[in-house]
């Protein structure tokens, strides 16, 4: 973690709320920590409403606060928490409030404006997805400022809620921090001992990873199909399908599984899970994955396998299409396109190209500071306005 200044520029102490549905796992909950640990480092106080989760540990051996709230739940109960949060803000005398999802950004927005103006905090929201456009979706573009966590993403808010101005819109690209994802890292044999016990099918085969939740959106029927015909064409190729089922998809896990098992895979892919060493797992493929049938807002596991020099193969769409352009460009294919798919991964594989990926663009410090920058700027914007307004 990175050293911020202990001195911050208002000569005072920020409390900052971040709200989120939960902390279990993915870009946006890690996202969420790293700010939260960065503002610890600086000298502000942290504090994070969400469900619960087996993030919430690390969150508070950092230094944090943890409030356990349901704001995540897609239903009209869930404004239950409009007062309980009012009452949050008012005792804890919140300075900025930063939302990172949808419903929480409802309930957030609710408690917000039952505030006297002169004594709100500062509202930002941080838009992580290209959800579908509509009502619901514009709750994460109210914020007094909304920052996009890609170029793909402000051009979507700008396309699509044209009502936040540009000098609110702030573009502040997710980061990676070299040295937890370091260039040419390899794990120690111990690890791998243990980890080829665990999966021992993946043993001495060419690995294909493809890392993230087991959702219909991410990919892993396409990435099954590609497996498939790898093998057809004789390469000694193994999937990894790293990441577990959402909550009430285990079906459509048991649907993967059986697409596996149609395609003769069984012997060729592992399962893993959550894993909290993608980091190594990154380091012993030959290639990682990204399938996403919808356009990601950043593409996070893109950036750390590339970060440490693992090839990266992925749809050239949203923020991964950005990524690959800055960093390794002929990892880049078209959605849906099969053929060029097994192409581009089969000249990797067979080492027909010795194309490696360029240095890690996505620095976190950069964003932490860029993060940490905004919330002091906007609230003595917002202390100076008040005092303009006596």
């Amino acid at each position: 973690m990175p050293v911020f200044r202990t001195a911050p520029a208002l000569s005072r102490r920020l409390t900052v709320l971040q709200v989120l549905p939960a902390l279990e796992s993915g870009g946006t909950e890690r996202g969420v920590l790293e700010i939260a640990h960065a503002l610890i480092a600086a000298g502000h106080r942290s504090m994070v409403i969400s469900a619960g989760g087996r993030m919430v540990a690390e969150l508070i051996s950092h230094g944090s606060e943890h409030f356990e709230r349901r704001l995540g739940s897609k239903s009209p109960f869930t404004l239950r928490h409009v007062l309980w949060l009012r009452r949050l803000l008012i005792d804890q005398s919140v300075d900025v409030i930063d939302v990172h999802s949808r419903m929480p950004a409802w309930v957030t927005l609710a408690a917000w404006k039952s505030l006297r103006m002169s004594s709100r905090p500062v509202l930002i929201s941080t838009v992580h997805g290209l959800h579908s456009v509509n009502y619901y979706s514009s709750a994460t573009c109210r914020g007094e400022y909304v920052v996009a966590v890609s170029n793909s993403v402000r051009d979507y808010i700008r396309q699509n809620y044209p009502f936040v101005p540009d000098d609110r819109l702030q573009v502040i690209p997710r980061g990676i921090e070299g040295t937890e994802f370091p260039r040419g890292y390899q794990p120690d044999d111990s690890w791998k001992v243990t980890f080829f016990q665990t999966f021992p099918k993946a043993a001495n085969k060419k690995l294909l990873t493809l890392v993230g939740r087991v959702t219909r959106r991410k990919g892993h029927e396409a990435f099954l199909r590609l497996l498939s015909k790898l093998r057809n064409l004789g390469l000694d190729v193994h999937g990894l399908m790293v990441g577990e089922a959402d909550p009430g998809k285990a079906a459509y896990l048991d649907e993967i599984k059986s697409l596996a098992a149609s395609l003769n895979l069984n012997e060729h892919v592992t399962f893993t899970g959550h894993r909290s060493d993608v980091r190594e797992i990154y380091s012993i493929s030959a290639v990682v994955l990204s399938l996403n049938s919808t356009p990601e807002s950043f593409g996070r596991t893109v950036a750390e396998a590339l970060a440490i020099g693992t090839p990266v193969v992925g749809y050239n769409h949203g923020g991964v299409a950005e990524i690959l352009a800055a960093e390794f460009p002929s990892g880049a294919v078209e959605p849906g396109d099969s053929d060029s798919l097994t192409q581009a991964v089969k000249r990797i594989v067979c080492s027909i190209t010795s194309a490696v990926p360029k240095p890690n663009q996505y620095e976190r410090a950069a964003m932490l500071q860029k993060t940490i920058e905004l919330y002091e700027a906007a609230v003595k914007q917002k202390s100076n306005s008040n005092l303009a307004g006596q």
